[in-house]
């Protein structure tokens, strides 16, 4: 029916207040789980450096004679290997005047934006020690990077055909070569995690994106169970957590910055972040009407020791 004349309606008139909730909607995927596993220590360069060890290969003929003389016997060196450290950096600027003006959900323009940059910081670092890129030693004019995780994997490795390892050599890693794409299977991880346990290893962890996880969660037909959820009600577990592998108890890791094509199984105790200037905010010289902050940290992924870790690579 029409309206009656001279009806005072709400979308005619001036002076109607705006409802704008100071309840802002975040959704910020920055959840690091491989930062989260591994360790941190202090490194003094932005060349860091460590030492790996290996026992010699077991022998079942060892057997002396009685009185005999015991000759020496060849003992293996230490192998000195070493990545670069990288600066990760965020520049938050806001107006004065976006800094005194009344808000919604928030009081300072500038500390909202410099807490999300905070954990953009996080993501970016969580990106790069998940990736196959190799390290770039730092020049006046070249920013230095560190290696990612699968560069340095060189042991433990199912490629796809042409795939062709990184690993450390004359103070760099380099990148691995991509090779044929093929489906993730549990025979392809058995494999790796085997190998791994056969050169000493005890991996904690596999660590793939959202697309692998849920092909990892069908191995062994852990996709067809059913739970009683009460009385008329049925769970169907399509997700799998804990993987019972042959050699212990692995965890499957979803993470939103992991490659879409490798599976990486890792062992927590051989990494970690290498800290050389920890996450600090400092005020940038201010030339206008804006203030400013500089986010910045210097750090490395070192891999203490590539052969307690490894990788299925170049998954579909």
């Amino acid at each position: 029916m029409a309206v009656p004349a001279d009806t005072i309606q709400n979308v005619g008139r001036v002076g109607v207040r705006e409802d704008l909730s100071d309840r802002i909607a975040e959704l910020f995927p920055d959840e690091t789980p491989f930062m989260n596993a591994i360790g941190t220590s202090p490194v003094n360069n932005t060349y860091t450096e460590w030492q790996t060890d290996s026992l010699v290969q077991a022998n079942g003929n060892n057997a002396a004679v009685q009185g005999d003389d015991t000759p020496n016997q060849n003992r293996p060196n230490t192998v000195r290997v070493g990545t670069h450290t990288q600066i990760f950096t965020k520049v938050i600027s806001a107006s004065t005047t976006v800094e005194w003006t009344n808000k919604a959900g928030r009081r300072s323009e500038l500390a909202r934006e410099t807490m999300k940059a905070g954990r953009e910081i996080r993501r970016d670092m969580e990106t790069r020690f998940l990736s196959g890129s190799a390290s770039v030693a730092a020049t006046a004019s070249v920013a230095g990077q560190t290696a990612g995780a699968l560069a340095w994997l060189t042991s433990n490795v199912s490629r796809g055909g042409s795939g062709a390892n990184g690993g450390f050599s004359n103070g760099i890693v380099a990148a691995p070569t991509p090779g044929t794409q093929r489906n993730y299977t549990e025979q392809l991880l058995k494999g790796v995690l085997q190998s791994i346990w056969t050169n000493g290893g005890n991996p904690a962890m596999v660590i793939t994106n959202g697309a692998q996880k849920q092909v990892a969660a069908g191995f062994a037909g852990l996709a067809d169970q059913r739970v009683d959820a009460g009385p008329g009600r049925i769970r169907i577990v399509a997700g799998a957590d804990i993987y019972v592998s042959d050699f212990g108890e692995v965890q499957f890791v979803p993470d939103r910055f992991a490659t879409a094509r490798d599976a990486l199984a890792v062992d927590p105790e051989y990494w970690d972040v290498g800290i050389g200037d920890a996450l600090k905010i400092e005020p940038l010289a201010k030339t206008g009407l804006a203030e400013r902050r500089l986010m910045r940290a210097e750090v490395a992924l070192r891999c203490l020791n590539q052969a307690a870790s490894g990788v299925v690579a170049d998954l579909l």
